[in-house]
């Protein structure tokens, strides 16, 4: 790995990605991407974490450019008039969370970056918990995807997480220092965590299972 490209969302997982690669290079540099995702609040909570490992950051604005192609989407994520859904992932409501290729799509984009910067690897922060809903976090979609970035443009996929839980994440991201506090992953949006849907849910259970103080603010205990 050389000084990478992380897809820096602003949730917990790529937070401590990112402190990871920071740790072993600091010269990474983070990027997040608006795509006109709901939860357009994680850029700010992006933003925070970069600033505070004092690492380069870049905002890619692709909403505009986006906005048609996801127009008819069914995804509670880029339709406005789509219902979160509440609960696990593992429930068959969650797919109506899937952003159609969102993530070859955010991929390509940090590839193009690292190339410009002269970079070798892309890192994002898909794990275990998301493979049964997300096509496009399952470690056959990585390597296939990683080969065509690679043949295309000389980058690759760094996923540590890929076979790991959201727990795991927990528990090296306490060890790592990350600023969980700062992160922010609610699907709906608000100025607090839900508490209820699907990323929320999982947040709260890692915290739980891996016996880390929890310090998200959740509306359903504001």
């Amino acid at each position: 790995m050389k000084k990478p490209v992380v897809l820096l969302s602003g949730g917990l997982d790529s937070a401590t990605l990112l402190h990871s690669c920071a740790a072993e290079d600091p010269n990474v540099h983070a990027l997040s991407i608006l795509y006109g995702q709901r939860h357009v609040r994680e850029i700010d909570a992006a933003r925070a974490i970069a600033k505070r490992l004092d690492v380069r950051f870049t905002v890619c604005d692709l909403e505009h450019a986006l906005r048609p192609i996801f127009a008819g989407a069914t995804s509670s994520q880029v339709g406005i008039h789509v219902p979160v859904p509440f609960g696990h992932y593992a429930d068959e409501s969650m797919k109506l969370t899937i952003v159609p290729n969102r993530n070859a799509v955010l991929l390509s984009v940090a590839a193009a970056l690292a190339v410009s910067l002269g970079l070798n690897t892309v890192a994002y922060a898909a794990h275990a918990g998301d493979h049964p809903i997300y096509p496009d976090c399952r470690p056959a979609f990585i390597d296939a995807l990683s080969i065509a970035l690679e043949l295309g443009c000389g980058v690759s996929i760094y996923a540590p997480f890929a076979s790991i839980t959201k727990t795991d994440i927990v528990k090296k991201g306490a060890k790592l220092g990350v600023p969980f506090d700062l992160t922010y992953s609610c699907y709906v949006g608000g100025p607090f965590h839900c508490g209820r849907c699907g990323t929320c849910t999982e947040r709260r259970e890692a915290f739980r299972d891996a016996g880390v103080e929890d310090p998200t603010q959740y509306a359903d205990l504001v």
